[in-house]
């Protein structure tokens, strides 16, 4: 079954004005579900903005997207946002955690926009801490735990709801090269169990862990 495709996928900045600027051109792409997709280039290819459209954070110019056969394009913001919190879990480079929030009430916090009573959420969250390897840091606030650990707190998060799909974008930017290698560890096993995986890296020994590399250059793709 088809995750994801895009067909004629466009993105044009300040579109009509002398500064416009194409950042994807033309991108026709399909994702398997359960495929381990790595998508790399040079800083300013493209790659994050076709992963901000993927997962409708942004929206294309031009051309269509496909998530599960539901052309997004139709879909209204409140459709969109549902979409992701039920579809998507998100990883990102800067961990995107709430420091002033423990490490156990970062992770419940999805699971409160969708109703998950709090008995049923913290279960799940202490679940998901043992399986990222956190035992023992449930009440540790976010500015007491160490940047690797701050990305299982990312990835427990993104996991919180389920996701049939999980979007990294540089996940082991800001780590060292040990603590990057024990997070793609983690996130490869999750692959294994059937989630479909895309990261978004310039690092190409991370990119080389993934099933299929899609090479982007100057807003297209020019490997995949």
């Amino acid at each position: 079954m088809l995750a994801i495709k895009t067909e004629n996928l466009q993105k044009i900045f300040n579109k009509g004005k002398k500064n416009q600027f194409s950042a994807i051109k033309g991108i026709n792409l399909s994702i398997d579900e359960g495929e381990f997709i790595s998508i790399t280039g040079a800083s300013g290819c493209g790659k994050s903005t076709l992963l901000d459209l993927i997962s409708t954070i942004d929206s294309p110019t031009d051309g269509k997207i496909y998530i599960y056969d539901k052309e997004i394009s139709k879909m209204g913001d409140d459709e969109k946002a549902i979409l992701r919190r039920k579809i998507f879990g998100f990883v990102f480079q800067q961990f995107n955690l709430i420091n002033s929030l423990t490490v156990l009430e970062n992770i419940t916090l999805p699971m409160r926009f969708e109703n998950i009573n709090s008995r049923k959420a913290e279960e799940r969250a202490k679940f998901l801490i043992k399986q990222v390897g956190l035992e023992g840091k449930e009440n540790n606030k976010i500015s007491e735990i160490s940047g690797g650990q701050m990305q299982r707190v990312a990835i427990a998060r993104a996991l919180a709801n389920n996701p049939k799909i999980i979007l990294a974008d540089e996940p082991t930017g800001n780590l060292d090269s040990k603590s990057g290698m024990q997070i793609m560890e983690i996130l490869k096993d999750l692959n294994k169990q059937g989630i479909t995986l895309i990261i978004v890296t310039h690092d190409l020994n991370i990119a080389n862990t993934a099933g299929r590399i899609i090479k982007i250059r100057d807003g297209e793709i020019v490997e995949s």
